[in-house]
């Protein structure tokens, strides 16, 4: 569900989804709104770009603009899918402590662990200062950050062809 944008062509994908789908079937998929539902990567990248301009470039935000729902929306009706409809599905991402936050990032899969692991010691802790900055910690210390993800689903109508 969480693949489409990955995908080399994400319209190719769609179509071959329809095309085995039954008549008045649903074709489906959901995305994370990387430009601005994922609070915690939006801090991350927020802060990661405000110290260094090439982080823009590998900014989920900015790399997968598919993951906004007008994008999706266009998407499948380029397909030919009929009675198109994109909801949000959110949740909140908690986290115990500012260690809790970051220690995901330190383990070097996907883009934003991958940015942390190319830094040097100086540019980590740079980082992570300006992250201390941006997140709002309870008088626990914990933090609640909000998630979203895009959930669109199209019905296949026969003879639709993209």
């Amino acid at each position: 569900m969480l693949a489409l944008n990955f995908m080399s062509d994400p319209l190719a994908a769609i179509n071959q989804m329809r095309s085995v789908t039954a008549t008045q079937g649903m074709v489906s998929a959901c995305v994370w709104d990387y430009s601005v539902g994922m609070s915690f990567l939006r801090h991350f990248w927020d802060a990661a770009t405000s110290e260094d301009e090439s982080a823009h470039d590998v900014d989920e935000g900015t790399r997968f603009p598919l993951c906004r729902r007008s994008a999706l929306i266009d998407l499948f009706n380029r397909a030919g899918l009929k009675d198109v409809m994109c909801e949000p599905i959110s949740i909140v991402t908690n986290f115990n402590s500012f260690d809790d936050y970051w220690q995901p990032f330190l383990g070097g899969t996907g883009p934003a662990p991958a940015y942390v692991a190319s830094l040097d010691q100086a540019g980590r802790e740079r980082l992570i200062e300006n992250l201390k900055q941006r997140l709002q910690p309870n008088a626990h210390g914990q933090i609640s950050l909000k998630a979203r993800a895009w959930a669109i689903k199209g019905r296949s109508v026969q003879g639709t062809a993209a």
